[in-house]
């Protein structure tokens, strides 16, 4: 790795370098897990670290110069050389596997539309052909495109609904859309979820810390009995934000829709959780204050970017 003083010049003072430096191994460390689990050696990664690395240059400099004083910026901006980044610069984007799709819309209109019946709280089975609401009902306001009953066997494929064909009614099998047994549509939900929650952290960082919502909740000495409860309480959780979130954003879109309003605009919402054991503490200084040495962190904190 190269040393700090020989970062290019014009870059942050070096207490925020060093700062940044410390927090790529927690960024990293997953990112190399998920390599080396699926097989990718490290000049996979690196060229796709390299090639990233040359469109955010670009990105920053925002095409105010020509191409050959691009190219330099470029080389300055990231320690490349001018010829690596016009290699770089002719490679093509690699395209994700796709995630959104019919299936998926269905689900979450189902999931999120308080005017489906619920029972307990929860998306109740719905008869499969008929007036709303029904699945054929339900397809239909999603897409008139594609027959209800392709769209049926589609969800019944993942695994999202069951078809008790005796009373002729459609159920939701899963409270979340998880593409099982899909590793492609994994990675392509991962790529997405991940790298918009990041995109929003790291642009509230270089910016003025508010240009998008980011906060987590964080709370240790917990048991592991406690955290199965946690668990419950975070889907929950979810499931209220989902059933009040979906129809609000679906009346947004109609009133963009109503006024003619340029829909070009896209909004991620997520909730994540993460389980680990607790760090061990660190050895007590011996000249601390008593008061200084004994610290409780049993109470929630809550964190921002």
């Amino acid at each position: 790795m190269k040393d700090l003083a020989e970062l290019p010049s014009g870059a942050a003072p070096a207490s925020t370098q060093e700062a940044a430096v410390a927090a790529l191994a927690p960024l990293l460390q997953p990112l190399a897990a998920l390599c080396v689990g699926h097989g990718l050696p490290i000049q996979v990664v690196e060229e796709a670290l390299r090639h990233a690395m040359v469109v955010a240059a670009a990105q920053a400099c925002g095409g105010r110069a020509g191409a050959a004083r691009m190219t330099s910026r470029i080389s300055t901006m990231t320690g490349l050389t001018r010829r690596e980044v016009t290699r770089l610069q002719a490679l093509p984007t690699a395209a994700l596997p796709a995630t959104r799709s019919l299936a998926t819309e269905i689900f979450t209109r189902w999931v999120g539309d308080p005017a489906l019946p619920r029972v307990d709280g929860q998306p109740a089975p719905l008869p499969r052909l008929g007036p709303a609401p029904s699945f054929e009902a339900l397809a239909a306001s999603v897409t008139r495109d594609v027959h209800p009953r392709s769209l049926l066997e589609e969800l019944r494929r993942l695994g999202l609904v069951a078809w008790d064909e005796a009373a002729d009614t459609v159920r939701l099998q899963q409270e979340a859309f998880v593409p099982r047994g899909d590793r492609a549509r994994q990675l392509g939900f991962l790529a997405e979820n991940v790298g918009d929650h990041l995109q929003g952290a790291v642009a509230n960082v270089l910016g003025q810390g508010d240009a998008h919502f980011d906060q987590a909740l964080f709370a240790d000495e917990l048991s592991a009995h406690s955290l199965v409860r946690a668990r419950a309480l975070i889907s929950a959780q979810w499931s209220a934000l989902m059933a009040s979130l979906v129809p609000q954003l679906l009346a947004l879109m109609d009133e963009d829709r109503a006024h003619g309003r340029t829909q070009d605009q896209a909004v991620r919402i997520g909730l994540y959780s993460y389980t680990r054991p607790m760090a061990p503490p660190p050895p007590p200084a011996a000249a601390a204050p008593a008061e200084d040495a004994a610290r409780s962190t049993a109470t929630p904190s809550e964190e921002q970017e």
